[in-house]
C-alpha cells in the first residue's frame, strides 16, 4: 500500500470525530488496526473512517463492543463494511431494540403512577408492591422490563 493512502491518528481524529483515546482504545479492544512507521507512529488504512462510521452507527443504537466487535469479526480480514453488511447486521439487532424500546415506552407511561403519590417507594408502596412482596425477587429494580435490567454497554 501507498504510504500516501495511510492517515495519521490526527487525520482519523479529524475525519471521523473521535478522540485519539478513543482510537487507541478501540485498536486494543480489536476493532480498528494500525500499522506503524519506523518512529512507532499509527498509521491506519482509509477503511478505517468506513469501520469508525459502523461502530458509531451500532453504538447509537444501544449495540455493546462486544456485539460490535462479533459483527466486525464475521467480515472477511482487512474489508471495511459495506451498506450490505450493515444492513444484515443491523437485522440481528432489531428484535433486541424493539423490545427495549417498547420497555422504554412502557416505563414512560408508567412514570407519572409511579410516583403519583409522593412516596417514592417501591417498598411501602401500596399500589405497585404492596406488602413489599418484590423484596423476595432480589436486588435491583426487579418490576423494570428485563429489557431495560441488562448491564449497561461499555462506553467509549
Amino acid at each position: 500500500m501507498d504510504s500516501h493512502d495511510l492517515l495519521t491518528i490526527g487525520e482519523v481524529v479529524e475525519r471521523s470525530g473521535f478522540p485519539h483515546s478513543a482510537l487507541r482504545f478501540y485498536e486494543r479492544e480489536g476493532l480498528v488496526s494500525a500499522s506503524r512507521t519506523s518512529g512507532g507512529q499509527r498509521r491506519y488504512e482509509r477503511g478505517v473512517l468506513r469501520r469508525l462510521a459502523f461502530i458509531r452507527a451500532a453504538r447509537a443504537v444501544g449495540v455493546g463492543l462486544d456485539e460490535v466487535r462479533d459483527a466486525l469479526d464475521r467480515l472477511p480480514a482487512g474489508r471495511t463494511p459495506t451498506k450490505a453488511d450493515w444492513t444484515r447486521l443491523s437485522r440481528s439487532w432489531r428484535g433486541r431494540l424493539d423490545e427495549q424500546i417498547e420497555a422504554l415506552v412502557a416505563l414512560r407511561d408508567g412514570l407519572d403512577s409511579c410516583i403519583g403519590c409522593g412516596c417514592l417507594s417501591l417498598a411501602r408502596c401500596r399500589l405497585w408492591n404492596p406488602g413489599d412482596r418484590v423484596a423476595v425477587q432480589g436486588d435491583g429494580a426487579q418490576l423494570l422490563p428485563p429489557a431495560l435490567r441488562r448491564p449497561a454497554a461499555r462506553e467509549v
